[in-house]
């Protein structure tokens, strides 16, 4: 889409930034997307399961939707997502596409970017076609070059680095009841907390507390419904000893309470 004419881009109709309402969910579609669709999460927090593939989604996470994708989401009712969706096509296959997922850092343009072209829509003053096509055109090239930097800061950080906090993330996954502190991940990995911190959330794309608290959630999701255990056994076993932080906790991530899961 980098060298695609801006006029070869097809807008759609359906586009708007909402704010979800708190039983909102994004339900299978009866059939695969039948175009592109740029997804923008402005805030809030859930999750997104794309083509099979879930993602923890929040404030600055931005999907690129292709036709034939499968998609499905839900959200976190006491923090509702607010969501800008632009759906278009392109007459041309385009050879460069920014990738499903990322992580946007230059928030502000980008969010600008998104805020004009939906105003665009609404108010369609003079040239209104041809600007939003220009704008649509700026959104993939930051997408795009945001991807290349991502990519070129990876491969300057050393693969042992890489692997490391992969490595702590999957500890984190599997025993998530342990006492884990962004401390005692850091010296784990022999690195500085700060600059632990800062590696992690580059490449795992969550901070360490917030991974650290889904992958509980999610492990007491499965003890609750499968292992049959009570919440009380579930919160004790994931190192909650505040049962009523744990239920809120619970909730606040799933939307559910433990005993409705269970």
């Amino acid at each position: 889409m980098l060298y695609l004419n801006p006029e070869r881009f097809i807008l759609k109709p359906a586009l708007a930034t909402i704010h979800c309402e708190p039983n909102w969910e994004w339900k299978k579609r009866e059939k695969p997307m039948p175009n592109y669709d740029l997804f923008y999460v402005w805030n809030g927090e859930g999750e997104l399961v794309l083509n099979g593939e879930t993602y923890r989604i929040e404030k600055g996470h931005c999907f690129l939707f292709k036709p034939g994708d499968e998609t499905t989401a839900t959200h976190n009712p006491q923090n509702p997502f607010v969501l800008t969706y632009i759906h278009f096509d392109v007459m041309d296959t385009p050879q460069l596409i920014p990738s499903s997922h990322q992580i946007v850092d230059k928030r502000i343009n980008f969010e600008s970017l998104l805020t004009q072209y939906v105003r665009l829509s609404l108010i369609q003053p003079y040239g209104a076609k041809i600007e939003a096509k220009l704008i649509l055109k700026q959104l993939v090239i930051q997408l795009l070059r945001e991807e290349k930097e991502k990519q070129a800061e990876l491969k300057d950080a050393s693969h042992s680095l890489v692997e490391t906090v992969r490595e702590i993330a999957n500890h984190i996954q599997q025993h998530p009841g342990k006492p884990h502190t962004v401390g005692s991940l850091a010296a784990r990995a022999d690195l500085s907390e700060r600059y632990f911190s800062q590696k992690f959330k580059k490449i795992i794309g969550h901070t360490v507390k917030t991974y650290i608290v889904y992958c509980r959630i999610k492990r007491a999701e499965h003890l609750l419904h499968y292992a049959g255990m009570t919440v009380t056994e579930t919160a004790s076993v994931l190192g909650y000893n505040d049962l009523h932080f744990f239920s809120r906790q619970f909730k606040k991530y799933t939307g559910k309470s433990p005993s409705q899961v269970r």
